[in-house]
C-alpha cells in the first residue's frame, strides 16, 4: 500500500507537505502542489479518508434518507440532492426506510456511526422525534423533505400538500363529480394529514359533506393493502364516481384493484393524484395530477444542509419552504 511516506519520498518533499496538499490545508505553492499530486497519481495513492476525517472533523458524507425509493417523486427528489452535493463536494449515501420507524432508526445509527456530516430525511413520520433528538444531541445538522415532525426545530422543504388537494377536488366537482372518495396515507404523517384536510375544506367549499366511509387510512409506501383496498371498494353502496389518491403509490394500488374488478378508469370510475408515475409514463400520460417540484426538494433540502454545516454557529432562524405544486389536467376524469 503506497503511504504519503512513499510519495514523499518520489516527490523530494517532506511528509508533512504531502499531507497539506491531500487536506488543503497550509501554504504550498502551486508547483509543489502539482508536482505531489502527479506522484500520488503515478503511485496510485489511495487517500484514508478515516484518517482525514479525524484531521479535518469531517467525512464530506451526507447521509439521504427516504421512505420509498420506488416512488419516482423520491427518485426524482434523490438526483437533485446527489446533484447538490457533488457541486460541493460532498457524497452521498441512501437509506430507504419504507416508512418503517424501525428501519429508519437503524439508519439514523449508521449516520452516527459512520460520523456523516449532515442528515437530508423524508421522516417516516411523527415517531421520528425520537431519532431526530438524537442527531441534534450528536450535533449532526439535518434538514425534512416533505414531512414535518411536531415538535422538531429544523429547516424543512415541505409542498402544498393542503391546496394540492383542494385543487384536485375542485377539478373532480368542476366534472360534475359529487361523491368523492379520499385513498390517502396515515395521518400519523404531516403531508397525510395536510391532504385530508385540503380534501374536507374543498367538500365544504362545495356544499358536499364529508363522509368518513369515503375515506381509508392506508400506507404511502410499497406496503399498501390491497385486501384493505378491496374491502373498502366492496363496502361502498353506491360506489363513488371518483377518488383522490394522497400519491402516485396508491393511484396505482387503486387502479389494479379497479382493474380487478371489472372497473374501468375514466369510464366507470374518475381518478386524480398527488405526483407524477414513473417517467416512462410521459410517453402515454393518462392521470390528471399535481405535480411537485420533486427535484427542487432535494436540491433545495440539500443547499439547505450544506448551509447548516458550513456554518454551523449562524443563528439564523429555522427556514420553512413552501414549494407551490401544479395541476395538470389530463385524461383520468369523465365529465358528467
Amino acid at each position: 500500500m503506497v503511504t504519503i511516506y512513499d510519495i514523499a519520498e518520489k516527490a523530494g518533499v517532506s511528509a508533512m507537505t504531502v499531507s497539506r496538499v491531500i487536506n488543503n490545508t497550509g501554504r504550498i505553492s502551486d508547483k509543489t502542489r502539482a508536482k505531489v499530486k502527479r506522484v500520488m497519481d503515478e503511485l496510485g495513492y489511495v487517500p484514508n479518508q478515516m484518517a482525514r476525517s479525524l484531521v479535518l472533523q469531517e467525512t464530506r458524507l451526507l447521509f439521504l434518507i427516504i421512505t420509498d425509493i420506488t416512488n419516482p417523486f423520491y427518485t426524482t427528489l434523490a438526483r437533485g440532492a446527489e446533484d447538490a452535493a457533488r457541486k460541493r463536494g460532498y457524497r452521498l449515501l441512501f437509506g430507504n426506510t419504507d416508512e418503517d420507524p424501525e428501519k429508519e432508526n437503524d439508519y439514523i445509527d449508521a449516520v452516527l456511526k459512520t460520523r456523516a456530516d449532515g442528515v437530508l430525511l423524508a421522516p417516516a413520520g411523527d415517531a421520528s422525534l425520537p431519532h431526530l433528538e438524537m442527531l441534534r444531541r450528536h450535533n449532526v445538522p439535518f434538514v425534512l423533505l416533505d414531512r414535518e415532525v411536531p415538535g422538531a426545530e429544523s429547516d424543512v422543504v415541505l409542498g402544498d400538500s393542503k391546496e394540492g388537494a383542494r385543487q384536485l377536488v375542485k377539478q373532480l366537482v368542476g366534472a360534475g363529480h359529487r361523491r368523492i372518495a379520499l385513498i390517502n396515507g396515515s395521518r400519523t404523517i404531516s403531508s397525510a394529514r395536510e391532504r385530508l384536510e385540503g380534501y374536507r375544506e374543498a367538500l365544504k367549499l362545495n356544499d358536499l359533506a364529508y363522509d368518513e366511509a369515503l375515506v381509508l387510512e392506508t400506507s404511502f409506501g410499497p406496503r399498501s393493502d390491497l385486501t384493505g383496498i378491496e374491502a373498502w371498494l366492496d363496502g361502498m353502496r353506491p360506489l363513488p364516481t371518483a377518488f383522490v389518491a394522497g400519491n402516485n403509490v396508491l393511484a396505482v394500488e387503486l387502479m389494479r384493484t379497479l382493474r380487478s374488478k371489472g372497473l374501468r378508469v375514466p369510464e366507470d370510475v374518475s381518478l386524480v393524484c398527488f405526483d407524477e408515475l414513473a417517467s416512462y409514463a410521459e410517453m402515454d400520460p393518462f392521470l390528471t395530477v399535481i405535480s411537485q417540484q420533486a427535484y427542487q426538494f432535494g436540491h433545495l433540502g440539500m443547499q439547505m444542509l450544506l448551509d447548516r454545516i458550513q456554518s454551523p454557529g449562524d443563528p439564523a432562524g429555522r427556514r420553512r419552504i413552501v414549494l407551490p405544486a401544479e395541476l395538470i389536467v389530463r385524461r383520468s376524469v369523465r365529465q358528467l
